[in-house]
């Protein structure tokens, strides 16, 4: 029993592509198949993200504020525990929600068969995004961006799996790839993709932080 866990800021492609991995073979149990900023659904498991909510609250923090340091408390580590065997005989299973990002080590603690997916996008077209149906300024959804890639640029250094652009053309070839690198079903439709849903540029004209154009470029250098 293996599970996929995909790695993602908030407003950065995350449910397109487990929509894709489900499509592939990748089994997502009850999740999310509707919501009004995601036309074709979050594909968020509710329980997964209310756990992961109460772990960041209980740390005085949020997906829009995340703390510095998460515990696992037993309480909440028995939830995690049940929603694992909910998936109990499924060969491959997985689940995304961006604060996993944050809370990942209580899951990689116990799920023996583990593979990492990440995936980016362009700091302005998340920031954009953010102002769009959150109203953040464009200074807090960058410093958003910058503090959920940072984390995926860590993981990825500790754990060296693959990483896509939902940026980069062709975005269908790349998610073949990936699915040869998973082991999964490949040349399924990718008809969950709908490019004409993904916004390519951003109308926002400014320069970006030195900081945030660093970190960009190292994830566009070690993306499939």
């Amino acid at each position: 029993m293996r599970a996929i866990l995909i790695l993602g800021m908030h407003r950065s492609g995350t449910s397109c592509l487990t929509g894709l991995l489900e499509q592939a073979g990748v089994f997502l149990g009850n999740v999310s198949r509707k919501n009004l900023y995601n036309l074709k659904g979050n594909h968020e498991n509710p329980r997964i993200m209310n756990l992961h909510d109460e772990l960041l609250k209980r740390k005085g923090g949020s997906w829009q504020e995340p703390p510095e340091v998460v515990v696992w408390p037993k309480d909440l580590k028995k939830i995690r525990d049940e929603i694992i065997r909910d998936y109990a005989g499924k060969t491959c299973w997985g689940f995304k929600d961006p604060r996993t990002l944050l809370v990942l080590e209580g899951w990689m603690e116990v799920i023996l068969s583990l593979q990492l997916v990440g995936i980016y996008r362009h700091p302005l077209l998340v920031a954009e995004s953010l102002l769009r149906r959150d109203k953040f300024s464009i200074e807090k959804g960058l410093s958003l961006w910058a503090r959920y890639n940072e984390k995926l640029l860590t993981y990825y250094k500790k754990y060296h799996f693959p990483i896509i652009s939902f940026d980069n053309e062709p975005f269908s070839e790349k998610f073949s790839q990936l699915c040869k690198l998973l082991g999964l079903l490949t040349g399924v439709k990718t008809d969950f993709f709908d490019p004409r849903l993904r916004r390519a540029h951003s109308s926002i004209d400014i320069a970006l932080p030195e900081k945030i154009s660093q970190l960009y470029l190292e994830l566009e250098n070690i993306a499939l």
